[in-house]
C-alpha cells in the first residue's frame, strides 16, 4: 500500500478548532509510516492518540474504552476497513468514524457512508483536511444536533438551503460526505421539498463545480422530443432536423446534470440512460457514431419508488443504478422548525426584490402558518409571502389558510379515482410507524439494536424505516425531546 500523507503536509499546530486537548482519537491503519505521522499531526493539536494496526485490534481496543473519533483505513488486509467499520458501528453506535480512503475506493466509500461513518479523507491529504473533518466529528460530540441552530446557506443568485432541523442538519452533512465521490445520487420526496436545491448544493461542493449544471425535467418535456433534448439528434434524423444540435449530455459534458422526475421517462429511454451511465457514452438520434462524455447523473422524483417499480414505470436494473446513494428529503409539515426561518428568509429576499419593505409577521399569522401542514411545500410557502408582501393585507392571509385547512369532502367516486381511501389509510398506518419507532428508540435511550427487539423486527427493517421517516436516535446518555 502506497503512503497517503502528503510531502511537507505538517505544518505545526493549527490555531483554533472545535475540539483539541483531550479529545481521543484511535488512529487503525496497517501502515506504520501513516500511523506516526497522523500521532505526530494529532498529538501537536492536544489530541489524545492510540494507534493499532488492523481491524481486530480496533474493535479489542473499543471493547475496553470506546475512544471520542476513530480514523480508520478503507484498505488493511484480513479484515479490511468495511467489515471493521461494521462491526465498530454494532459495538459503539456514538463512535465517530472518519475513512481514509484513495482516490479509486468510490465505491468502498459509499459503502462506508451507508454503513455510519461520519466523515471521509482521501489520501494523500493535507493537514486542512483531516482538521475539518475532525472539527465536524467533536462539533458533533460538543453539540447535541438537536440544539442546532437554523443556518441558511446560499447556494447561488436563486436558491438556499436552510437547515434547522436534525434531519435538515443531517441531510447537509451527508450532501458534504457524497458531494466528492463521483457517483449517482437519487433525491426522493415531495414536490417542493427542495430536491432541485440539493442537486445544485451538491454540484457546488463538487470538484465538478467549475463546469455546467444543467437540468432537465422529465415530466416537462414531452415523450417524444425527451431524447433528442437529453442526446441531441443529427441533420436530417426526422421531419424539421435541418441541423445537427448537441444534447443536455455532450453540453454537460464534465459537469453534472440533475434528472427530474426521473420515473416519467419512457421504459425505453431509461433503457438508454442506463446504457449511457455504465459505458459513459451514447449516439445522437440519427447518429452512427457514439460520443464519449464524463457527466455526473443526479436522479429526482416525488413518486413512491416501490410503487413505480411494481407497476413497471421505473426499471428495477436503472434504480440500481442511480441508487448509489440515496437522500430523502422529508415534507415541511415535518420539519415543522424551518417555517418560521422560512418566513423571515423569503421576506427579506423579496422585499430586496420588488423594491418594498418587508412586511412584519403577527402572533396570529405565525401560529397560523406553524399549525398549516403546507401541501405544496416550500414552494407553496414561497407563493405565500410573495402574496403577502404584494397584497399587504394579514387578514387575507390568515382566511386563506383557513380556507386551505379545512379537508374538502370527498365522494367515493373520487377517493376509487383518485386513491384517497388508500392514501389515507397509508398515511395512518406510516404516522403510526413512525411513532412506534420514535417510542421504541426513547424507550431504549437510542440503542437501534434494542428498539429492533422491542418492535420485533430485524435491524436491517428498524434502519430502513428509520430513513424513510427520517427519523434519528436519540443521543446516548441524553435525554430524547419531547414529541
Amino acid at each position: 500500500m502506497t503512503s497517503g500523507f502528503a510531502p511537507g503536509g505538517l505544518q505545526g499546530s493549527r490555531a483554533g478548532g472545535t475540539m483539541g486537548s483531550g479529545g481521543r482519537i484511535l488512529v487503525v491503519d496497517d501502515e506504520s509510516s501513516m500511523r506516526q505521522y497522523l500521532r505526530t499531526l494529532l498529538e501537536l493539536d492536544g489530541y489524545v492518540v492510540e494507534l493499532v494496526a488492523s481491524g481486530p485490534e480496533a474493535i479489542a481496543r473499543v471493547q475496553e474504552r470506546a475512544p471520542d473519533v476513530a480514523l480508520l483505513d478503507i484498505v488493511m488486509p484480513q479484515m479490511d476497513g468495511i467489515q471493521t467499520l461494521a462491526q465498530l458501528r454494532r459495538q459503539a453506535p456514538d463512535l465517530k468514524i472518519v475513512i481514509l480512503s484513495c482516490l479509486n475506493d468510490t465505491h468502498k466509500v459509499v459503502e462506508a457512508m451507508r454503513l455510519g461513518a461520519s466523515d471521509y479523507i482521501t489520501k494523500p491529504f493535507q493537514k486542512g483536511d483531516l482538521d475539518v473533518a475532525l472539527d465536524r466529528c467533536f462539533a458533533g460530540i460538543a453539540r447535541p444536533l438537536e440544539a442546532a441552530p437554523a443556518e441558511i446557506e446560499q447556494v447561488d443568485a436563486d436558491y438556499f438551503f436552510l437547515a434547522a432541523t436534525p434531519v435538515m442538519h443531517a441531510i447537509r452533512r451527508q450532501m458534504a460526505q457524497i458531494a466528492r465521490v463521483d457517483v449517482p445520487v437519487l433525491m426522493l420526496g415531495e414536490s417542493g421539498t427542495g430536491k432541485e436545491v440539493v442537486a445544485r448544493l451538491i454540484h457546488k461542493m463538487s470538484l465538478r463545480s467549475h463546469r455546467a449544471f444543467l437540468k432537465v425535467n422529465c415530466a416537462a418535456v414531452p415523450a417524444d422530443l425527451l431524447e433528442s433534448e437529453l442526446f441531441g439528434f443529427e441533420a436530417g434524423a426526422f421531419t424539421g432536423a435541418v441541423r445537427a444540435k448537441p444534447g443536455k449530455f455532450e453540453l454537460c459534458d464534465h459537469g453534472t446534470i440533475l434528472l427530474d422526475e426521473i420515473a416519467e421517462m419512457s421504459p425505453a429511454l431509461q433503457a438508454k440512460l442506463l446504457h449511457v451511465l455504465q459505458d459513459q457514452s451514447f449516439s445522437r438520434l440519427g447518429g452512427r457514431s457514439n460520443i464519449e462524455v464524463d457527466v455526473r447523473v443526479l436522479a429526482a422524483t416525488n413518486m413512491n419508488v416501490q410503487e413505480a417499480l411494481a407497476d413497471g414505470r421505473l426499471r428495477e436494473d436503472l434504480y440500481y443504478r442511480l441508487n448509489a446513494f440515496t437522500i430523502l428529503l422529508p415534507p415541511l409539515r415535518e420539519r415543522r422548525l424551518e417555517i418560521v426561518p422560512l418566513l423571515r428568509h423569503f421576506m427579506g429576499r423579496m422585499a430586496e426584490l420588488y423594491g418594498r419593505q418587508p412586511l412584519g409577521f403577527s402572533r396570529a399569522l405565525v401560529n397560523a402558518c406553524t399549525r398549516y401542514a403546507w401541501p405544496g411545500n416550500v414552494r407553496e410557502l414561497e407563493n405565500l409571502v410573495k402574496r403577502y408582501l404584494v397584497l399587504g393585507d394579514e387578514q387575507l392571509i390568515l382566511r386563506e389558510l383557513e380556507a386551505r385547512a379545512k379537508p374538502a369532502p370527498v365522494s367515493a367516486a373520487a377517493a376509487g379515482r383518485d386513491g384517497g381511501l388508500k392514501r389515507m389509510l397509508r398515511d395512518l398506518k406510516d404516522g403510526a410507524e413512525a411513532e412506534a419507532i420514535a417510542r421504541a428508540l426513547q424507550e431504549t435511550h437510542g440503542s437501534r439494536k434494542e428498539a429492533a427487539r422491542l418492535l420485533n423486527i430485524s435491524y436491517k427493517a428498524l434502519l430502513y424505516k428509520m430513513r424513510r421517516y427520517c427519523i434519528e436516535a436519540p443521543l446516548r446518555g441524553h435525554a430524547s425531546p419531547a414529541a
